[in-house]
């Protein structure tokens, strides 16, 4: 006889535990089943963890918002213990940069509409806060291959927008390992070195999964939340042909470099969005500094076929154009001979907003293309899933009327159909995932 569950949940990265602990609360039996050996050993572990605002849509603006009060409250959220530890949240303050590169005037609106605290500071008080900028506009980023790229810039930037409340999570991978134990406190379960082959269905929806093995497990309810293997996962439930937006595995490093001589940014420093140069960058253990691309149009994106021939090195072309770029807003960066940092597999959709919704097969449900800026919304996301699985495994239709999730820390109505698999690509989106 086969394994049961209420539900089976594709993957144990921090969006899927957080999925699970949401379910089990509700009294669903959960079994996550990942092919790693353990909770958020994947993608998420190589997360910078940023917990930052400033999305260009009120919805983005507004889950990042109420993600954030499940960091500050984490301990409570949890409720349990941790013999490692439980993450810490460290509120340091983000830096955005008044550039072309980002719409700070919606930003700030739609700041005012949510009650996101904000400074918005002039170049005179941008190097007062931070004395090793370079304060110049460098718009638009550029090619390290690009002669201009070297020109000595004549503009100065307007300023920078300052979020007081953002800042980021310590150790992503323990924050997962914490959410796993929260949800196995709750009664789910947890399958780890196994992989998903086979999306089982019979009577016209979801029975159950196959594994490697052979074991079949039964389930009316199967999510996908498989990170970068998300889109394999969906080719082998079928339900690819019928969604608008879609999702790849994309190629992102974040490379780490010595702090300026004489400032110490691992205390003082703050995680900086420079839409300007193209970067993003935080302060990292050790007074280092860890910088990603916002992924400018003058990047060439490297989108992954087969997520498991991926090559987990740095490389020289990553490491130079995204460390070149924060040399010039840092000018006396340390450069290293030898790259440092991490390469990964960004789970990324069309318009690189997340997709959290059912599907067109009957209990099977998807939470994908969250890598690179859901990190941060991890509680409400799980929570989000947990309320569309529940109605729609009661009778509700979800694409004809989409399910709404009060945020529990502050109290915004979320309308989840903003991230339906049928909605159109966002013209709102920044496409990019920062972080």
């Amino acid at each position: 006889m086969n394994q049961t569950a209420d539900v089976i949940i594709i993957g144990a990265g921090i969006i899927g535990c957080a999925t699970a602990f949401e379910l089990a609360k509700r009294g669903y039996q959960t079994l996550n089943i990942d092919k790693l050996p353990g909770a958020g050993h994947g993608s998420t572990s190589n997360s910078c963890a940023l917990i930052r605002f400033f999305y260009s849509t009120w919805e983005g603006v507004a889950m990042s918002y109420e993600g954030y009060h499940y960091w500050k409250d984490w301990s409570n959220y949890i409720g349990v213990s941790d013999e490692r530890g439980l993450a810490s949240y460290t509120e340091r303050g983000t830096i955005m940069l008044m550039t072309e590169g980002h719409d700070h005037e919606n930003v700030i609106g739609l700041y005012d509409q949510i009650g996101v605290r904000y400074e918005v500071w002039d170049t005179v008080t941008l190097k007062e806060k931070m004395p090793i900028y370079d304060v110049h506009a460098f718009w638009p980023p550029r090619s390290i291959d690009d002669p201009e790229f070297w020109e000595a810039p004549d503009e100065m930037l307007e300023g920078a927008v300052f979020t007081p409340q953002s800042g980021y999570v310590n150790d992503p991978l323990l924050a997962t390992y914490n959410l796993f134990l929260a949800a196995r406190a709750q009664g789910s379960d947890f399958l780890f070195n196994h992989e998903v082959t086979e999306i089982r269905r019979a009577g016209g929806r979801v029975q159950g999964v196959t594994l490697e093995d052979g074991q079949q497990i039964d389930a009316p309810v199967v999510v996908n939340v498989a990170g970068p293997h998300s889109f394999v996962v969906n080719r082998m439930a079928e339900v690819e042909g019928e969604m608008n937006i879609k999702t790849r595995a994309l190629r992102h490093e974040v490379h780490h470099v010595p702090a300026p001589p004489g400032f110490n940014f691992e205390r003082h420093g703050h995680p900086t969005s420079d839409g300007d140069a193209g970067t993003y960058f935080r302060p990292e253990v050790g007074n280092k500094i860890a910088v990603g691309t916002e992924d400018p149009e003058c990047d060439p994106k490297e989108y992954v076929a087969d997520p498991d021939s991926f090559v987990y090195q740095v490389t020289p072309s990553h490491w130079k154009r995204q460390v070149y770029r924060l040399a010039r807003r840092i000018p006396d960066l340390p450069i290293p001979n030898q790259p440092m940092g991490v390469a990964d597999m960004y789970d990324v959709s069309d318009d690189w907003l997340p997709v959290y919704d059912r599907s067109s097969l009957p209990g099977y449900y998807m939470a994908i293309g969250t890598s690179g800026n859901q990190f941060k919304n991890a509680g409400i996301a799980g929570l989000m899933m947990a309320e569309i699985i529940d109605a729609c495994e009661k009778g509700h239709d979800h694409d004809r009327d989409p399910v709404r999730v009060a945020g529990p820390y502050t109290g915004l109505t979320l309308n989840a159909g903003f991230y339906s698999r049928l909605r159109q690509v966002n013209p709102e989106s920044t496409l990019t995932v920062r972080g």
